[in-house]
């Protein structure tokens, strides 16, 4: 795009998405309830959900981010290197699936470098981005995201206060993509758009629980005015036969399972409705289309395109 022709947003209706690779078990709502000890007495499922996404995109000639548990990763290596064989982008969920925040740095770094390392040795290629636990992220894990050689994290939702989403200064709900550090940006997930903060609309629970219809006008808006639109979804969110835990909180019941069994169909339809890619292909294309346009500072801690 030429200078003399560059708007405020740049145009760039493309669509990416995420899938985090987790289990039914790895989830926070499921915290208290089921023993970290006792994960691997869990019954696994998460290969068989996340193959019946990889038939539905296939079907839909669509490629995306897989976000890879470190802890699956090391229990389905073949599924992992099935992802990348199919064209899709590998990342990083970190090992453990513990919130960022409830670790000291030395931790994190370990759990990240752990998922990284075991990754890239499964695909032969480099893993460039990562997505916290819950979208769990923190301030201060940014540089040493940065240091492990990530170019990029998709772990903001620029909405209101929620009790397990962390913070990042300078997010804006009409800035999908900021650059933190040099070579390496922030991704946020979609919002409808509220002044700098936003209505979540970009999968997980308000995707199973919101109507359908209003949910694509709502992708549309988005699009609409100029900005990509990044969604995410669990593999387990399109099984409803998965366990059902003695004990769990009723609001922890409810995220879990809310309209599990439209998920997959509403999942498909979606998929149907746009054109998607991967992060690393959206990043790429974002910058190739901004070009050489001039950076804002949106915190003394990092610049958004603007």
């Amino acid at each position: 795009m030429m200078a003399s022709t560059m708007m405020a947003h740049p145009r760039f209706d493309k669509a990416a998405l995420t899938i985090d690779v987790e289990d039914w078990f790895h989830t926070a709502n499921m915290d208290g309830v089921i023993a970290r000890e006792s994960w691997d007495k869990c019954e696994l499922r998460v290969e068989r959900n996340t193959m019946r996404m990889m038939e539905i995109l296939d079907n839909c000639k669509a490629r995306a981010t897989f976000f890879v548990l470190g802890w699956v990763a090391e229990r389905c290596p073949l599924l992992v290197r099935k992802i990348a064989a199919a064209g899709h982008e590998v990342a990083s969920h970190g090992y453990g699936h513990q919130l960022i925040y409830t670790l000291q740095p030395p931790a994190f770094r370990s759990d990240v470098l752990r998922s990284k390392r075991y990754l890239e040795d499964l695909t032969g290629k480099p893993v460039r981005g990562y997505r916290a636990p819950s979208f769990s992220i923190t301030e201060w894990a940014i540089p040493i995201l940065h240091e492990l050689g990530f170019d990029y994290d998709s772990s903001v939702v620029p909405t209101v206060g929620h009790d397990r989403y962390g913070h990042l200064n300078g997010m804006h709900a009409g800035r999908p993509i900021t650059l933190l550090r040099d070579g390496f940006y922030e991704v946020c997930i979609s919002c409808i758009r509220l002044g700098k903060r936003g209505i979540p609309w970009g999968g997980g629970g308000y995707f199973r629980l919101i109507p359908y219809l209003l949910w694509i006008e709502g992708v549309r808006t988005i699009l609409r005015s100029g900005l990509p639109y990044i969604f995410y979804i669990h593999p387990w969110e399109i099984d409803a036969e998965q366990p059902r835990v003695p004990g769990i909180r009723a609001t922890n019941g409810f995220r879990q399972r809310v309209n599990l069994r439209r998920c997959e169909e509403r999942f498909t339809a979606l998929v149907r409705e746009l054109g998607w890619a991967p992060v690393c292909d959206l990043i790429d294309g974002w910058r190739a289309e901004v070009g050489a346009a001039p950076l804002r500072p949106a915190s003394p801690a990092g610049r958004t395109f603007n």
